[in-house]
């Protein structure tokens, strides 16, 4: 496993990093299955455990404090976020003082540690303004409750204007951003991911894989996998990726995985970690034999011809318009 700053910071991190939002916490055989996958995660050099408040209404927190506490605090990096309604109250959620408090300190509790590495802003909160949440993050930072912080799935205006509130009120800095990207979805590129260059700020991606779809399990022409997220999961994100262009695409990545002797999932990550602004991708392997082929994306480079044919396969047409 190799490691990476976070953006210009001192924290290390590992290349892969493992997420709990797709942790099955139903007694007997899925929790354990879940527990040995993190546990062979952190074998294998993961350092890096992401999670939230909102996974299972505070059970995925717990579940992954359980098996943390087991090890040495200094060896792993764990984070979390706040935003999505945890109680019926109309302080329950958003990004106000008071909730922000509230709920770091019980993921505190849940996660059995006296300090959260990364603290993230799960969402944007349009109730409450932008300096009431970032004072509230940089007094925590101070009170030694997190050490780093940032947001996730925030606009260019909204991590511009915050970057601007923190330098004017002097306020200790951003650190990080969780936002979605993949092969599929890069619409960082456009903006975000050079503000964070400027910034010194490091990109841990959600969702590199796509839902799932730059597994190469789900094929062109073929029946949905029986038991794949696209036959259960709730909201329906991977089912909507499953349109007869993006299978394509899959088809003929396969081929250019194949070619490099490996398959989709690695070539997917490691295209991910081809940026240097990208300091982990966040993967939700639910079982051991997906975490062990996810790890093999570390180090892995993909050649420039080969990069040369994936973005000709891709077609990305970045957001621009000339003036003039």
């Amino acid at each position: 496993m190799k490691y990476r700053n976070l953006g210009k910071w001192g924290l290390k991190v590992s290349e892969v990093s493992v997420g709990s939002w797709m942790t099955d916490l139903h007694p007997g055989t899925a929790t354990d299955v879940a527990r040995d996958t993190i546990k062979l995660a952190y074998d294998n050099g993961v350092n890096f455990f992401d999670c939230a408040d909102a996974y299972s209404g505070g059970g995925a927190e717990r579940f992954l404090g359980s098996i943390l506490s087991e090890l040495p605090r200094s060896s792993y990096v764990v984070s979390s976020k706040v935003f999505f309604p945890m109680g019926p109250g109309p302080n329950d959620w958003g990004l106000s003082r008071k909730h922000i408090i509230e709920q770091l300190d019980k993921s505190l509790k849940n996660l059995k540690v006296d300090y959260i590495d990364m603290y993230f802003c799960h969402r944007p909160d349009p109730t409450t303004p932008i300096e009431e949440t970032m004072q509230v993050l940089s007094d925590m930072v101070a009170a030694g409750k997190i050490l780093y912080y940032g947001v996730s799935e925030w606009t260019p205006v909204q991590i511009t204007e915050a970057l601007g509130i923190i330098s004017e009120l002097r306020l200790r800095p951003m650190n990080v951003i969780q936002p979605q990207y993949n092969m599929m979805d890069r619409f960082i590129e456009d903006e975000i991911m050079g503000i964070c260059e400027k910034n010194g700020i490091g990109i841990v991606p959600f969702s590199p894989l796509s839902q799932g779809l730059l597994t190469g399990k789900y094929r062109l022409n073929q029946p949905v996998p029986e038991g794949s997220r696209a036959t259960h999961q709730a909201d329906k994100q991977i089912n909507r990726l499953l349109t007869e262009e993006n299978l394509t695409k899959v088809e003929k990545l396969i081929k250019v995985a194949e070619e490099l002797g490996t398959n989709l999932s690695v070539l997917a990550l490691a295209w991910n970690l081809r940026k240097p602004v990208i300091s982990s991708v966040i993967t939700g392997a639910t079982k051991p034999s997906q975490l062990e082929n996810n790890i093999k994306a570390s180090g892995f480079e993909i050649p420039a011809d080969a990069m040369e044919e994936i973005e000709e396969i891709l077609d990305y047409k970045p957001v621009f318009r000339k003036i003039g």
